[in-house]
């Protein structure tokens, strides 16, 4: 059977109707994102922009994570901003004096010696009361930011048609065509009719806009604007220093050269109207007196290079060939025929967030939680959500979307080993939040994970898995040998067996005022013993002989701690289970494949118990991925949907394909989206390797290859 991959995609194109502060499209290419609002451009920001949850209690969490309280969904408490990012995008604020790493690091005496952490910091955002004895480690947490590059929005000469209100957009259409990644808008400004075609180009930063209406020859026009940025300042930090200056190289061809602290950046427009700078260069508007004007905005970093002159139809074109190979090439799932009623609704979300996990994830670097789209922890991304992010790429046999910033990984190697030479440890200890420069963020609980750690390890696997040459091997081994050595040297022996001992802090992030007993997370060990026999399987592949070390440790690893109830800790010192937040045991299987480890009974009686008896309103949007992976393992692929569509607050989703977290700040949230794909091609493997679908679902599937059967193997 060949599906229809093009009805399959368009029959779930997002279309917006009517304003709202979450009714937001984004186009870009994984490398740079704009995020447009109902007019088909950034015009409404104000519209937009965050507002702080009334709800929330501000608490640094040194004594917990702060409360969660159960509220229902309600789609009017968010918002997403209209912001222009990028990958290579970032600047640093100033302050009165200089903060080193050393005031933000404490000394911990450990079985092994005296390890330093950089964990001098609570839960602060910037705008938040921060003690003088936090201040070192907030800033060094929050720079550099990622930037916010300008604003291309509709807007008018003076005497002109104005759109100052979403509200007076009539009648209005805009959809955006996933099958090309075209944004298309239609309307009514005071009563005459516009249109405006928005798209990126798949490989050059660069943006294209099409206006045509009757109200251009009265003014009507684009506007480049160069915002503040919007992050907020901490009480230490100076004003920032911003200046843009403009020239024309050229006919139709203006330069903008902005820069923002040190950082400084090049915006080039070509248009087929007039260009006029405002506000001292901070806008810059094209206007024309013929029934079309065309805008083409290419952005890049003062050091590189000019790409070149484009046109509309070109960036257009290219949008179009390069989406149209993505959803032909790769795998699909299809859920039409299916008589349960929330059959169309899941295959939304899969149709969906295939598209928002590329054009916010898919570039040189690991992804920030919320992509390209605004910032959350200003902007940085967090390495333990790599995985949630890309994983599914090669799972659905598109791995060269993730290969793309496996560079970083390269590039951040040295810093890694720095990390794990400053605490003693052999090999590159990797960090749970980061930034292009590497450089670990202080935290009071990042600094203590774990779990990011053989990440790169399981993404290199996946897409080894997917087909990759013996050069992929040899390229890229170099980064599992460093992670390994680390993971091999943080072990513990206690009587023949090996502890993955504290400090630290599981995935399950509600045991961190416990950081200095923590042992043994579930989940943790289980990822320990499978990425170390993987990372002796790699050296079996290059033909190196095995190593002793990583393999005793694999093989004598502790094993996970059983409640009296019959089901998994989530680790083997006091309390041993909490039921918020994640439940990450259960990714000992399901998330990861089988091990021989874990006793499938004893898990299926621990999921049996996250299901009744957790508390979901502190859960976060992939754990209901967990849930499924977990089910499908298990070969239960009904309770793998049910998990899916599990009935939360926060397993929402939005006409745009988001979901929503907390209100005021996370009100997207891309680990979401890409667990839930990283799901459905486990759910697509079980029915695959024999598992029968429930009563009332058709699933049909083409393209995957890579995920692995319940019983763990392909």
């Amino acid at each position: 059977m060949t599906l229809d991959r093009r009805g399959l995609v368009r029959r779930h194109n997002p279309v917006l109707a009517a304003p709202h502060p979450t009714d937001v499209l984004t186009v870009g290419n994984g490398d740079i994102a704009m995020t447009v609002d109902l007019s088909g451009l950034q015009t409404f920001p104000e519209f937009h922009e965050l507002r702080p949850d009334p709800r929330r209690v501000v608490d640094d969490g040194r004594s917990g994570l702060p409360q969660h309280l159960p509220r229902p969904f309600d789609r009017d408490d968010h918002q997403i901003p209209l912001r222009t990012q990028s990958t290579w995008g970032w600047y640093r604020t100033r302050t009165e004096r200089e903060f080193l790493p050393a005031e933000a690091t404490t000394e911990y005496e450990t079985s092994r010696g005296t390890v330093t952490y950089l964990d001098r910091k609570g839960l602060h955002r910037a705008g938040d009361p921060i003690p003088d004895e936090f201040a070192a480690g907030a800033w060094l947490a929050f720079n550099p930011r990622r930037m916010h590059l300008g604003r291309l929005a509709l807007d008018a000469a003076p005497g002109g048609p104005r759109p100052d209100d979403p509200h007076r957009l009539a009648d209005a259409r805009t959809e955006l065509d996933l099958w090309t990644g075209t944004v298309h808008a239609t309307y009514q400004l005071d009563g005459t009719p516009v249109a405006v075609t928005t798209a990126a180009h798949p490989v050059v930063h660069r943006f294209a806009v099409r206006v045509r209406s009757p109200l251009l020859a009265r003014g009507l026009g684009v506007a480049w604007c160069f915002d503040p940025q919007p992050d907020d300042l901490a009480p230490f930090e100076l004003p920032l220093d911003e200046h843009v200056r403009w020239e024309q190289p050229g006919p139709g061809r203006w330069e903008a050269h902005r820069a923002v602290e040190s950082s400084a950046y090049v915006v080039a427009i070509e248009t087929t109207g007039r260009l006029t700078p405002y506000d001292d260069g901070g806008r810059a508007l094209m206007t024309t007196d013929q029934p079309e004007l065309e805008v083409v905005v290419t952005l890049r970093p003062e050091e590189h290079s000019d790409v070149g002159a484009s046109d509309f139809a070109s960036v257009q074109e290219a949008s179009a060939r390069w989406w149209e190979n993505h959803w032909l090439g790769g795998a699909a799932v299809s859920f039409q025929g299916s008589t349960d009623e929330r059959a169309t609704e899941l295959e939304r979300r899969v149709v969906l967030s295939q598209y928002l996990t590329v054009v916010n994830g898919a570039g040189a670097t690991p992804p920030a939680e919320t992509g390209l789209t605004y910032n959350t922890w200003t902007g940085k991304f967090h390495l333990e959500m790599h995985w949630w992010h890309a994983a599914h790429f090669p799972l659905w046999g598109r791995g060269d979307l993730l290969e793309r910033s496996l560079g970083w990984y390269h590039g951040a190697l040295a810093a890694a080993h720095a990390t794990a030479g400053r605490q003693g440890y052999r090999g590159a200890r990797w960090p749970k939040q980061t930034d292009n420069s590497a450089r670990e963020s202080p935290s009071h609980i990042g600094v203590f994970l774990i779990w990011q750690q053989p990440h790169v390890i399981h993404l290199l696997e996946l897409l080894h898995d997917e087909g990759r040459p013996a050069e992929f091997l040899a390229e890229h081994y170099p980064l599992v040998e460093a992670t390994a050595d680390f993971m091999a040297d943080f072990v513990e022996e206690r009587d023949g067996s090996f502890a993955l001992p504290p400090p630290l802090i599981p995935a399950q992030e509600s045991y961190l005022v416990d950081r200095l007993t923590n042992t043994n997370p579930t989940f943790e060990l289980l990822y320990w013993s499978w990425a170390l026999d993987v990372a002796n399987e790699w050296r079996r592949r290059l033909g190196l002989p095995l190593r002793d070390d990583w393999d005793r440790v694999a093989r004598g690893i502790q094993r996970p701690l059983v409640l009296p109830d019959g089901t998994y800790a989530a680790l083997a010192t006091p309390p041993y289970l909490v039921r918020k937040d994640h439940p990450s045991m259960l990714m000992a299987l399901g998330w990861l494949p089988g091990t021989g480890i874990v006793d499938a009974g004893i898990m299926a009686a621990t999921l049996d118990a996250v299901w009744n008896r957790w508390d979901f309103h502190t859960s976060w949007g992939w754990d209901y991925p967990v849930m499924a992976m977990t089910a499908a393992r298990l070969g239960d692929v009904g309770r793998a949907l049910e998990a899916l569509l599990f009935p939360s607050p926060k397993n929402r989703f939005l006409t745009n394909g988001h979901n929503p977290q907390m209100p005021g700040f996370l009100t997207l949230y891309l680990p979401a989206n890409g667990g839930l794909l990283a799901a459905v091609a486990h759910v697509v493997a079980a029915v695959d390797g024999g598992a029968k679908p429930p009563e009332g679902w058709d699933i049909a599937a083409e393209g995957f290859g890579t995920a692995r059967a319940p019983d763990g193997n392909r």
